[in-house]
């Protein structure tokens, strides 16, 4: 919550100095239009709050996690670490005493010895133990005291606050809490950084990066693992549209396949690819056919109605102005029908695109020995988050390159889009 909240404050903040305050070159006749609201071609993205954007994600991410990136004054609080002390108050064969307990917190993965103390001068000795940070331990403070739990010892109060099985008390340096049947745990406070096994630094997801880029994973270099996701998707989005986009003018020129056809897609469309996993494994196996399978079904239906839309949105005056100059049915397809319906086939293609490079990573999740789904999953059974998150970010920026070499490829071969 502490994170969402800090993100909407650098929205708003940012949003408020770039608009109002940082001043804006007019450098295209967009910017010259006097109506831009409501106007869908007016609106461009400001360069500069997608840096922003950028620039507070990694900036989040650092802070919470204690990154040497962030300047340390931009870290959130972190885990306590060094020792710990509170007192005790013991009870036993009607006598009270009260002992010290020095806990050594230190960083996970580390080798500590456990504080020297002395033992003190009343029947309740000192004790000294060691705890991981963003861990707890139990601690037996009755093992070294002359009265045990034979004896009737029990521990009755923390820094003088009572305690009871179920009870906690909090100190500065974290909550001693008590057990149901009487024995301490200490819990060292955790401040708001993230623990490394749940949310790992950026440098260390980098360090992995360059490690497995140069070694390898699992038998197979990193690009190899890309590659054959990259495969996957092409073989399967190309088939999907092949037989999509043909199905969709169908669909869009003659009654019959569109009566025929409609009820197959419409009941196809809101089924998730994901949910045909377990038939697609049936029908094909859990190899490469398979996987092609999946990603072709998840193109096929939205290429479909792509191209079904394309053609239902054809202005009929334009039809009508090539019946009129003698153009024949063929002639109509090919210079009114195809060009007028290749922005919203474009615009699908672009949908169809991102839904096969969400599903290949679910594909390979079935017995996949490549890809990048199978490194995903075999780091998270090892909980191997640095290379989890490795890889969502790696599949998220190469789907943003297909997305924007789709956008560049419908500017080059619709350069008409908007314009007619």
């Amino acid at each position: 919550m502490i994170v969402f909240l800090l993100y909407a404050v650098i929205f708003v903040v940012s949003f408020v100095v770039v608009k109002f305050v940082a001043t804006k070159a007019a450098t295209d006749f967009t910017s010259l239009k006097t109506v831009t609201f409501g106007d869908e071609s007016a609106v461009r993205p400001n360069r500069i709050a997608s840096v922003i954007s950028v620039l507070t994600i990694f900036l989040l991410w650092g802070a919470f996690t204690g990154s040497k990136l962030v300047p340390g004054f931009l870290h959130a609080p972190g885990p306590f670490m060094g020792d710990a002390v509170f007192t005790y108050t013991a009870e036993a064969d009607g006598q009270r005493d009260d002992a010290t307990v020095t806990v050594r917190v230190f960083e996970v993965g580390t080798d500590v010895d456990a504080p020297e103390v002395e033992p003190g001068d009343g029947w309740a000795k000192n004790d000294s133990d060691t705890v991981g940070a963003w861990r707890s331990g139990l601690i037996r403070v009755d093992r070294n005291d002359e009265l045990g739990r034979d004896d009737g010892h029990t521990v009755v109060a923390v820094n003088g606050q009572p305690i009871a099985p179920g009870g906690s008390v909090q100190t500065e340096f974290g909550r001693v809490g008590m057990s149901p049947k009487g024995t301490l745990n200490f819990e060292p406070a955790k401040g708001w950084q993230m623990e490394p096994i749940w949310l790992p630094p950026p440098e260390a997801v980098w360090s992995r990066l360059n490690e497995i880029a140069s070694d390898g994973y699992r038998d197979s270099t990193l690009w190899e693992h890309l590659g054959w996701s990259l495969f996957r998707v092409i073989v399967g989005f190309a088939f999907g549209a092949l037989v999509g986009i043909p199905l969709g003018y169908a669909m869009g020129l003659s009654n019959w396949f569109r009566g025929w056809f409609d009820p197959i897609v419409e009941f196809m469309r809101p089924v998730p690819p994901l949910a045909l996993i377990p038939l697609v494994i049936i029908w094909a196996g859990i190899g490469e056919t398979g996987k092609i399978i999946l990603l072709f079904l998840a193109a096929l239906w939205i290429m479909a109605i792509a191209a079904r839309a394309g053609v239902s949105g054809v202005a009929i005056s334009k039809v009508h102005a090539a019946y009129s100059l003698g153009a024949s049915k063929w002639q109509i397809m090919r210079h009114v029908i195809v060009p007028n319906s290749l922005p919203e086939i474009f615009t699908g293609a672009r949908v169809a695109m991102g839904v096969c490079w969400g599903t290949v990573v679910a594909a390979e999740l079935v017995a996949a020995e490549k890809g990048a789904g199978m490194m995903i999953m075999v780091a998270s059974k090892f909980q191997l988050t640095d290379i989890v998150i490795m890889g969502i970010i790696l599949i998220g920026v190469i789907g943003f390159g297909i997305d924007i070499l789709m956008r560049l490829a419908e500017k080059a071969l619709v350069p008409w889009k908007g314009r007619v």
